[in-house]
């Protein structure tokens, strides 16, 4: 699986665990990611697939690196899609 294909696991991943904002955004915080069984199986790296999410600008956190432990409380936000073009 390459980095692309990753994060959009991770989205998927993140809107299952997560609760949806009034924003269409959604919060999960890093320890329930981290700790869940589908997730740890999924990604053998979640930390590296976060930094790669969040540097394509697909969510947001507080923080560079995330430790289990240390940081599960720390607020990751799934960022809304951006609004389609209106057509003319």
């Amino acid at each position: 699986m390459n980095v692309e294909e990753e994060v959009e696991r991770l989205k998927e991943e993140i809107k299952r665990l997560g609760k949806i904002q009034d924003d269409d955004s959604y919060k999960v915080t890093f320890g329930v990611l981290f700790n869940d069984d589908r997730c740890a199986n999924i990604f053998e790296a979640l930390v590296g697939t976060l930094r790669a999410a969040k540097k394509r600008h697909v969510l947001k956190y507080d923080g560079e690196l995330l430790l289990q432990g240390v940081h599960d409380n720390v607020q990751i936000t799934l960022l809304p899609p951006p609004p389609h073009p209106r057509v003319k």
